[in-house]
C-alpha cells in the first residue's frame, strides 16, 4: 500500500518531502512562503495519512473464478436443501446466466424471505436467495479484505479467525492488567447499542464506503442489495453482507474509541462492547464521550437498560458468559434456551436431526464454562439409549 504522508503547516497539507526545519526548529515548506505572526511555521495539526482507494474491483466481483469460490461458500453446510439442489441441477448454466446478468449490469436481487425467530428473543430474519447468497460472498471476498485491514484487532465479531473464544481470552487478558494481580479495583463500562441492525443508517454507510471504494459500479452493486431491504432505514438480520456492514458501521466507533479517547481495553462483540479500566469515573466521562459520538456521528443511541459500570468482583455478562475473577458460567437465559429446546425433542415437536444440530453446537459452546453441574443435570434429561 502505497502511503503519501502530507504535514499541516498553517493551513495547507505540505508533502513531507518539501519540509524542512529552518534554524529556529520550526517547519518550514520549500517554495511556500507560509511563515506568517500568527503560524510562524509551525505543525499545527498530526501527521495525515493519505489512505489508499480502490478503483476496478467490480470486474474481480463478478469474474467466473470469484463467482465459484463465493457458491462454494454459499452451499458450505447447506448442501442439503432444496434451493441448493435445485440451482446446482444446471450450475454452470445458473452461474453464466448470473455472470451475464452482473457484467451487463441487469442483476437484481430477489425477494427476501421473512420469518419470526424466538430463540427466546423475539427477531425477524431475512433470508436472501441462494442465488443472491452467491453475489454477497462474491462481494465480501474481494472488499471485506480492503476494509479488514482497518479494523481494529478486538473486534471480534464475524471476523475470519475471530469469535467469541478469542473475546474470552482478551476479555480475561484485559481484566488481569487492570487489576494488577488483585492489587488495584477494576470497573467495567458494559453497553449495548440500541435496536442497532433496525436504526443502521445506509446512506451514512455509504459514505464511508465510499472513503475506501471509488469504483461506481461496485458502489452500485452495494446499493442494490442495501435497498432490497423493505425498510426506510436498517439492514436486515441473517445476511453475509448485514454482518459485514455492521462492522464497517461500527469501526467508527472502535477508532473513536481507541485512537480519541486512548481506552486500551476495549472490546466489541457485534453491537455489545466492553471497556475494562481502574477508575469508574474515567468510564463515566469515557460512557459520556461515547453517548455523544454515536448520537452525534452514526445517529445511534445505547440501550439505556443495559448501560452500566460494573465492579470485575461482580462478573461481567459478556459474549454469552458470565465472567468472574476464577471462573466462568453459561448465561442463565441460554440455560433456560436450552432445557425448553430438550423438552420441544422429548415431546416430539422437533426432530432428532434439528435437536442433534442444536446440541452439537450448544455443547461445544459450554465446554468453554465451568458449567460441569449444570450440564450433568441437563443429560440426565435425555434418554440417550433411545435416539
Amino acid at each position: 500500500m502505497k502511503i503519501e504522508i502530507v504535514v499541516v503547516i498553517g493551513k495547507r497539507a505540505i508533502p513531507l518531502s518539501r519540509v524542512y526545519l529552518n534554524n529556529n526548529g520550526n517547519l518550514n515548506a520549500r517554495n511556500d512562503n507560509l511563515a506568517n505572526s500568527n503560524d510562524n511555521g509551525r505543525m499545527t495539526q498530526p501527521v495525515r495519512f493519505k489512505m489508499k482507494s480502490h478503483k476496478n474491483l467490480y470486474f474481480e466481483i463478478i469474474s467466473f473464478k470469484n463467482l465459484i469460490l463465493a457458491y462454494k461458500k454459499a452451499r458450505k453446510g447447506k448442501t442439503k436443501k432444496d434451493y441448493t439442489k435445485k440451482f446446482e441441477e444446471n450450475l454452470a448454466y445458473n452461474l453464466k446466466v448470473l455472470h451475464e446478468e452482473l457484467k451487463s449490469e441487469i442483476y437484481s436481487p430477489n425477494l427476501m424471505e421473512v420469518f419470526v425467530l424466538k430463540d427466546p428473543k423475539t427477531r425477524v430474519i431475512s433470508k436472501s436467495d441462494f442465488r443472491d447468497r452467491i453475489v454477497h460472498h462474491a462481494l465480501c471476498n474481494i472488499i471485506e479484505p480492503i476494509f479488514d485491514k482497518r479494523f481494529i484487532y478486538d473486534s471480534c465479531a464475524n471476523r475470519k479467525g475471530k469469535g467469541t473464544l478469542l473475546a474470552l481470552e482478551r476479555f480475561e487478558k484485559f481484566r488481569r492488567k487492570v487489576i494488577s494481580n488483585f492489587t488495584s479495583k477494576g470497573f467495567c463500562l458494559k453497553a449495548d447499542i440500541k435496536h442497532y441492525f433496525e436504526e443502521f443508517d445506509c446512506n451514512l454507510l455509504l459514505k464511508i464506503i465510499k472513503r475506501k471504494i471509488k469504483c461506481k459500479k461496485t458502489i452500485n452493486l452495494i446499493k442494490l442489495i442495501l435497498n432490497n431491504f423493505e425498510k426506510s432505514k436498517g439492514i436486515p438480520l441473517g445476511n453475509l453482507t448485514s454482518q459485514f456492514f455492521a462492522n464497517v458501521y461500527l469501526n467508527e466507533l472502535n477508532q473513536f474509541v481507541k485512537n480519541k479517547l486512548r481506552a486500551k481495553y476495549y472490546l466489541r462483540s457485534v453491537d455489545d462492547f466492553v471497556i475494562l479500566y481502574n477508575s469508574k469515573k474515567q468510564l463515566e466521562i469515557w460512557k459520556k464521550e461515547i453517548e455523544n459520538f454515536l448520537r452525534e456521528r452514526l445517529k445511534l443511541e445505547l440501550h439505556p437498560d443495559k448501560l452500566k459500570i460494573i465492579n470485575l468482583s461482580k462478573g461481567i455478562d459478556f459474549v454469552g458468559f458470565r465472567n468472574f475473577y476464577y471462573f466462568r458460567l453459561l448465561r442463565k437465559r441460554n440455560v433456560r434456551n436450552m432445557e425448553r429446546n430438550i423438552n420441544l425433542f422429548i415431546t416430539g415437536k422437533i426432530s432428532y436431526e434439528k435437536f442433534f444440530e442444536i446440541f452439537q453446537g450448544w455443547e461445544a459452546y459450554s465446554n468453554w464454562a465451568n458449567s460441569e453441574k449444570t450440564l450433568k443435570n441437563l443429560f440426565k434429561k435425555i434418554d440417550f439409549d433411545k435416539i
